[in-house]
């Protein structure tokens, strides 16, 4: 069986993994948004996963706004999904032990 990741046990981070594994890359404030994060608290999220090699942070310019993109490294979605796979897993076990029971 797949291993949970340590890295998606967080609320925060699982919901931000989960939203990029849904596009190419988002706007932080987009995301911070959509995933009713505060801003503080996704930057938590966002560091650590970027450090992890999870996640890209890109800076740069919309017109004169500053403005932050972040994406899902292939190592990310990969470990993404592979929790996802391993929540399966552990799901399917508990139904097959209750149908035992």
């Amino acid at each position: 069986m797949e291993e949970l990741n340590e890295l998606f046990g967080s609320l925060p981070r699982l919901k931000l993994v989960a939203f990029l594994d849904g596009c190419t890359e988002a706007e932080f404030l987009v995301v911070a948004d959509l995933c009713e994060l505060n801003k503080s608290t996704l930057s938590k999220a966002m560091t650590l996963l970027e450090t992890a090699g999870y996640v890209t942070v890109t800076k740069g310019y919309a017109g004169r706004k500053p403005k932050t993109w972040l994406a899902l490294t292939y190592k990310g979605r990969t470990a993404y999904r592979a929790h996802l796979d391993a929540l399966t897993a552990l799901t399917r076990k508990a139904g097959e032990t209750t149908s035992e029971s």
